[in-house]
């Protein structure tokens, strides 16, 4: 049963709140703080999956939430000084431009194909994490 018919999410864009997608929302903002991923690793597949959403859709309310996500992790890393200013500041000049770009694509790019291009980003990111363990 597709999100829309469970009554979670509204037709024309509208925004639902259910106890399912603050679970998602947890689950992906624990693990963003704990191993620097969440929403595209854990919150997009979860959007796709659990409201039926599609990848296009998944991919943009997961780049929303990522303003939320990273305040919470540099008030908590920050007040423990593990922030490196400089370094986070180019990251964040280079992410803004780069996110331009990529939100760019997104719209362009067919969800079909958008959907593998994402699962082969996922399949590189396992297997050079799970060689480098």
């Amino acid at each position: 049963m597709s999100a829309l018919a469970r009554g979670e999410l509204r037709p024309g864009g509208a925004t639902w709140i259910s106890s399912r997608a603050v679970l998602v929302g947890v689950v992906g903002g624990v693990l963003s703080g704990l191993l620097g991923v969440g929403g595209g690793v854990i919150m997009i597949p979860l959007l796709v999956l659990w409201f039926g959403l599609g990848q296009r859709e998944a991919h943009a309310v997961s780049l929303a939430a990522i303003v939320p996500i990273s305040v919470g992790g540099i008030v908590t890393y920050g007040a423990a000084g593990e922030v490196r200013v400089p370094q986070a500041i180019a990251l964040t000049l280079g992410s803004i431009v780069g996110a331009r770009y990529g939100a760019k694509l997104l719209a362009d790019i067919e969800p079909a194909r958008l959907q593998f291009v994402f699962g082969i980003f996922l399949v590189g990111a396992a297997v050079v994490m799970g060689v480098t363990a």
